[in-house]
This record gives structure tokens, sequence and C-alpha cells, in this order.
């Protein structure tokens, strides 16, 4: 019997001619294995290579909002771009209090008679600037609230009291404060942080007439 044996070469020559026709990939750039480091770790799309910083505020890169600067503005990372720092010697804007919308405005609003609060807020501001107890009085209606929600009764009792009632610090306030920056409310027009309070009543029924003073001091 006679064998052949041009099926047992084809079939030993197979796989070294597929191998010699498959075209040799290199590895990609990121992933290839340095044999000093072991196997080496696809770095995502995105996030920072091991030598970039990180935030300020420890927070992941993913985890700041495009658009936003970071927690840190005034040391941005380095190698980054930088976000803009408000500059110390502009201008600052305009403060929104009761004096840059018209103090007056507003009491004849609320209060009415702004020129009656402005004159006894002077009054009464150059009365306790200049010690003067008798002047004080007269832009002070009684009973007077004071601190802790205790009443004067009448000129006597606040003259005896009259250091307990204007401190050092009710009178610093006092000093302090300029009519164009009052605060004013329902309650009246505030002095300080709430030192003093000037507030009118009615002398008519019709209230056509009103007498402003100074309705507490604590």
């Amino acid at each position: 019997m006679r064998l052949t044996r041009t099926p047992l070469l084809l079939a030993l020559a197979s796989p070294l001619w597929l191998a010699a026709c498959s075209p040799s990939a290199p590895p990609p750039a990121d992933t290839a294995a340095d044999p000093a480091q072991g196997p080496a770790t696809a770095i995502p799309e995105g996030r920072p290579t091991p030598g970039d910083s990180v935030p300020s505020s420890g927070l992941s890169p993913d985890a700041v909002t495009a658009g936003s600067p970071a927690p840190d503005a005034a040391a941005p990372a380095s190698g980054g771009a930088t976000t803009p720092v408000a500059d110390a010697t502009a201008t600052p804007a305009a403060p929104t209090s009761a004096g840059t919308r018209d103090v007056r405005q507003r009491i004849d609003q609320v209060l009415g008679d702004s020129a009656q609060y402005e004159t006894v807020f002077n009054a009464f501001q150059k009365a306790v600037n200049g010690g003067d107890r008798a002047a004080v009085v007269e832009e002070v209606r009684f009973p007077l609230n004071i601190a802790n929600g205790a009443k004067i009764t009448g000129p006597g009792e606040f003259q005896r009291n009259y250091e307990r009632i204007l401190t050092p610090a009710v009178r610093k306030a006092i000093a302090a404060q300029k009519f164009d920056d009052v605060m004013v409310n329902q309650q009246g027009v505030m002095i300080g942080d709430g030192q003093v309070w000037l507030n009118g009543t009615c002398l008519d029924q019709a209230c056509s007439r009103t007498e402003v003073k100074v309705v507490t001091i604590q």
C-alpha cells in the first residue's frame, strides 16, 4: 500500500505560514510593561498623572465642577491655570446700607417726619457727648426702657441712675453713630447695635402732629 506525504507536510507547514503572515502590533504606549516597575496600569483619560497636584481641599479631580475655581484660589496647583484673584487695591462696591438709599426718605416712608428725627438725634448726641445731663433728659420720653426689661419712670430716677444707664459702651456707640447710617424699621430709628432707639408718638387723634423722643437706652 502506498502512503502519500503531502497532507502531512501541509499540516506541519500551516502554523509557520500563519505566523509569518500575521502583522506584529506593538503594545500601547501607556500599557507597555517596564521590567523594573512590574505590570503597568493604564491611566484613565482626564485624570492627573502621578506628578500632578491635587486641589488643596483634598477632593479628587472629578469632584471639582468644571468652571469652578479650586477652594484655595490664591494658591493654584503648580503647572495649572491660575484663578484670577480680586485686586486688593480696587475700590470696593458701595454698601447697601440705609445711608445709600437715603435714610431720610426711608424714615418718611416708615415713620414720618424725618426732619424731627434728625433734630432729636443731633440734640441727644450732642448732649451725651458733652455730658449735659439736663439736655439729655429733654430728649428722653418716660417711662424709659432700659436694659433687662426695666423702666425708668421719670427725670429724677434717670439722673440718679445716669452712669448705670449711659455706660461707657453706650456713650461710645452714640458718639460713633452717623445719622446717614442709622437703621430704620417700624420700631423706630436705631443707634449703634440697638443701644438707643428713637420713636415718635401721636399728639392728636389724627396723628397729624408727632413728638420724637429717645424711648430706649440699654
